[in-house]
């Protein structure tokens, strides 16, 4: 079974939730940062205990590589290890990497994510170098059952400066550049879908863009989504639920507003640990989880 059919399946068990485990040293509790070897060692057991906790209520995780490689080759370590240890759960993950180069460059990226200590489920991409950067991607992702996001519709402020250029190119009839890329992923969809009418490769859509949102879902019905900008970035429920597909069909994403909970519930005066961590992130998963499920 490829991945895709695999998320669509635990989204049906487990919920939308994608949990970010985008974690800085600087979101863990002091007591645990302190008696740490390094702050790598701190963050890889935070993740684990934060995984421990929600494996059952999450559709998928997501990690996000800066944070990571922002600590050196211990950092390497500790996001290859948080890897392994969410696979180990038989769950799902998706290396947040964005990478965007093409030809031989691309297919060596792919091996290293697809295989080997950096493995993911799915990796994220950037397609604005063209199709070049793709196909690569799509050629080791077949060989072994993956998938990718790519990027379309970004929830980011910025996303306007690019994304939504409108063209004057009489060969399209896309009106604006992120609509050629999302018809690009379709029609790649179309000659590689799963058993849930989804294809290999899906594609990022931010929550953030309410107004768009009916048309963005109609527009790319073989595109499986993953659904930044819940949370800290201003987007709901509510606006999650638009870019889903008959309750299925996109995983919605968070980070901090889960892997922080815990300073919300802290007592006043009292040291905590990771599984006071791991238990509010618990409570902050279930809750996203259920309002997400309340509105759809």
């Amino acid at each position: 079974m490829i991945n895709i059919d695999k998320l669509y399946e635990s989204i049906q068990a487990k919920g939308h939730v994608c949990l970010g485990l985008d974690t800085a040293a600087e979101y863990l509790p002091d007591i645990e940062r302190k008696k740490a070897v390094n702050d790598a060692q701190a963050v890889l057991a935070f993740n684990r205990s934060l995984i421990d906790a929600t494996y059952d209520v999450t559709g998928c995780y997501k990690v996000q590589i800066a944070y990571y490689e922002e600590m050196g080759i211990a950092g390497l370590t500790a996001y290859a290890e948080t890897l392994k240890y969410i696979r180990s759960k038989g769950s799902l993950v998706i290396a947040d990497i964005k990478r965007g180069d093409i030809a031989d460059t691309a297919t060596r990226y792919a091996r290293a994510h697809f295989n080997g200590d950096f493995e993911a489920d799915f990796v994220t991409l950037s397609p604005y170098m063209g199709m070049d950067s793709i196909e690569p991607w799509l050629k080791e992702a077949k060989q072994h059952g993956k998938g990718a996001f790519v990027l379309v519709r970004t929830s980011n402020p910025g996303n306007n400066d690019f994304q939504k250029l409108s063209l004057n190119d009489p060969k399209t009839e896309q009106k604006c550049l992120y609509k050629v890329v999302g018809k690009k992923m379709s029609d790649i969809a179309d000659n590689n879908i799963g058993k849930y009418g989804y294809g290999i490769f899906g594609i990022v859509v931010g929550c953030t863009e309410k107004e768009e949102a009916a048309e963005i879902r109609k527009e790319y019905s073989n595109l499986f989504f993953l659904i930044p900008g819940y949370g800290a970035q201003g987007g709901g429920a509510a606006e999650a639920a638009l870019l889903l597909q008959k309750g299925n069909g996109g995983v919605v994403n968070a980070s901090r507003s889960i892997i922080t909970a815990w300073k919300s519930e802290k007592p006043e005066g009292k040291e905590i640990d990771n599984q006071f961590a791991a238990e509010a992130a618990r409570r902050a998963a279930i809750k996203m989880r259920d309002e997400i499920k309340g509105v759809i």
